[in-house]
This record gives C-alpha cells, sequence and structure tokens, in this order.
C-alpha cells in the first residue's frame, strides 16, 4: 500500500472540516450515489457535496468493493477502496444545468476474471476531470448524467489468477482509464 493509514487519516479529518464549515455557513449540501457503480460487481458508493458559490460546490467521495463472485478459475472480482475530492462548476447555478469537475483520487484495488483469468492488484493516485448533466425532479432530488477520465500514477502485481499467488509482472507505470460513467441520485438538504 502506496499510502499510509495517518496520510489517509489527515485527508479524512481535512474532508470532515471542509464540510463542517460549509454547513455551517448554511450553503447547500448534497448526498450523492452512482446507480451504475453498483451494476459494477456491486461497488457501494456515496459522494457528499456542498454548495460554496453560486457555481461552485466541493464534493468528496468514497467507494468500496469487497465482493467476488464464483470460486477458482472462473472467480472475477473488481475489488476496491477509493477516497477522491474535488469540486464541480455549474455555468448556471449549483446541482441544476451542465457541470465539469475536476478532482484528486485515490484507489488501492484487486481486478480479474473478467476479460482474462489474470488478476492485478495495486493502488493508483491521480486527478481526473468529468462533464455532465443534472436533471432537477423536484425541490430535493436530482438525477446526474456523466462522463469522466483520471490519470495517474499505478503501482501494480499482476497475478496468473486470482487466488494462485504466481506473480507474472509487477512494476509502476502510468494510466488513463475511465473515472466516471454517471447515473446518479441525488437528495438536496
Amino acid at each position: 500500500m502506496i499510502i499510509k493509514t495517518s496520510t489517509m487519516k489527515n485527508f479524512f479529518l481535512a474532508v470532515a472540516g471542509l464540510f463542517l464549515c460549509c454547513v455551517g455557513r448554511a450553503q447547500n449540501f448534497a448526498l450523492t450515489t452512482n446507480v451504475l457503480d453498483y451494476v459494477n460487481l456491486g461497488t457501494l458508493n456515496l459522494e457528499a457535496s456542498c454548495g460554496i458559490a453560486r457555481n461552485w460546490s466541493l464534493s468528496a467521495g468514497v467507494k468500496y468493493n469487497p465482493f467476488s463472485y464464483g470460486e477458482g478459475r472462473r472467480e472475477i472480482a473488481e475489488r476496491q477502496r477509493s477516497v477522491d475530492a474535488g469540486a464541480r462548476f455549474w455555468p448556471w447555478h449549483i446541482y441544476s444545468g451542465w457541470w465539469l469537475s475536476g478532482k484528486l483520487k485515490w484507489q488501492e484495488y484487486n481486478e480479474g476474471g473478467i476479460l482474462s483469468l489474470q488478476s492485478v492488484e495495486g493502488d493508483r493516485l491521480g486527478g481526473g476531470f468529468a462533464a455532465g448533466y443534472t436533471f432537477m425532479l423536484n425541490t430535493h432530488l436530482n438525477l446526474d448524467i456523466g462522463l469522466g477520465l483520471w490519470g495517474g500514477y499505478d503501482k501494480y502485481k499482476a497475478y496468473e489468477c486470482l487466488r494462485c499467488g504466481k506473480i507474472v509482472d509487477a512494476g509502476e507505470k502510468i494510466f488513463v482509464l475511465p473515472n466516471d460513467i454517471l447515473l446518479t441520485i441525488s437528495y438536496i438538504f
């Protein structure tokens, strides 16, 4: 694991402090979950955001997937733990219409068995950009659609299969991957 526990603890404290400041100033606050992440082999996810100006909101999110499916050589997994923090620009008004976002993200992952028997695990650290549109369903409920990419540094190990432990490759590399394929439901406070 690249990032130490104390670093993660400091990250969470900084994000919690940010949101306490936002809530204390009586700004708009939202909780969001991405429906498509649940379709991705059961990835649990939650994002909190607060408006800091008419056109800007800050956000922090977590994703967690401890699940694997099948047995032996037929096992598949898309396990991960990730945290991210970022900002979103809304040309018209926060939580409505078009938006652009940027974020920093850390991810610990273990995936494999989907396209081949091989599996890969490691840590990724990087930044991403996304764009999309928010539909206001009612006063408190929104539906977001969007797409994004992220890239950065990846320290990984590749194995022959998910459970065998035989390392076939290891190293460090730069990556660019799809990050956000969004169909989210938001509750606005």
